[in-house]
């Protein structure tokens, strides 16, 4: 299923998450996906992109200040249940987000079932850019998001049943 995940920066300090979780919550909006990543390794990811390009994005001056400054921010990427609700709550509050779209599934909690997917996505050529996901209980299902760089194709991809 095509999802919207919105993906911004925090303030990396105590609270801030419980801040965000209080707005989306208030809202009666639910998460029901989430990962956070120190912003010095999005921005050196930034930096090995420039190199494997051979584009100049900024100096190397520039990334390694950037690494440094980063360390302060968090990257925060949510999936919640009502994200045009939460875009416009999020502006209201003044927080700089991006939102794009995305690819979730729900898999049975078993050994296997991740090597499944990625092994048959590889062999369709459908390149995944990340993912992340969340685990219930040895029973129940797990949720995944998946970043590719062809949602579309992703997306049929799951909804045949790959």
């Amino acid at each position: 299923m095509i999802r919207i995940e919105i993906s911004l920066f925090l303030k990396n300090i105590p609270g801030e998450l419980a801040r965000l979780s209080r707005i989306l919550a208030e809202a009666d909006i639910n998460i029901d996906a989430i990962t956070i990543q120190d912003a010095s390794a999005y921005v050196q990811n930034l930096f090995e992109a420039r190199g494997k390009s051979l584009k100049r994005l900024a100096s190397s001056a520039s990334y390694s200040s950037m690494r440094k400054d980063s360390a302060d921010f968090a990257l925060i990427r949510v999936v919640v249940d009502q994200p045009d609700k939460a875009m416009d709550l999020l502006r209201k509050k003044d927080y700089l987000f991006d939102s794009k779209e995305v690819v979730s599934i729900e898999l049975t909690n078993q050994p296997g079932e991740f090597l499944k997917i990625t092994q048959k996505l590889g062999q369709e050529k459908i390149n995944i850019n990340y993912v992340y996901g969340s685990v219930s209980d040895s029973d129940g299902k797990c949720l995944f998001i998946f970043c590719p760089e062809d949602v579309k194709s992703a997306a049929e991809f799951f909804e045949n049943g790959y």
